[in-house]
């Protein structure tokens, strides 16, 4: 059969302001960005038997707050992040 090849140019053409991807790891942290040193834990909320409804909440606030530009500010200033497998959250 046919198939698609895609890449994604995130340094070379940064798209953070647009990006609306979310990722959950295995241990229950979430991250708000693929390039991302730390997540928010949210393993208690989702064990807590919180409704679907506070779930959402939950992440609404974590997107609300984010501040993910790692593609954009890569090239302006030399900065280290803490290295984290792409593959540990979903990349």
């Amino acid at each position: 059969g046919s198939g698609e090849v895609g890449f994604i140019s995130s340094v070379s053409e940064p798209f953070c302001g647009e990006c609306s991807r979310l990722r959950l790891a295995a241990d229950g942290h979430v991250y708000t960005c693929l390039f991302a040193s730390a997540g928010t834990d949210i393993k208690d909320v989702m064990r807590s038997g919180a409704s679907d409804e506070d779930l959402i909440a939950t992440i609404k606030t974590l997107w609300s707050k984010r501040d993910d530009r790692y593609s954009e500010l890569r090239g302006a200033v030399p900065l280290a992040f803490p290295r984290v497998e792409m593959s540990y959250i979903g990349g």
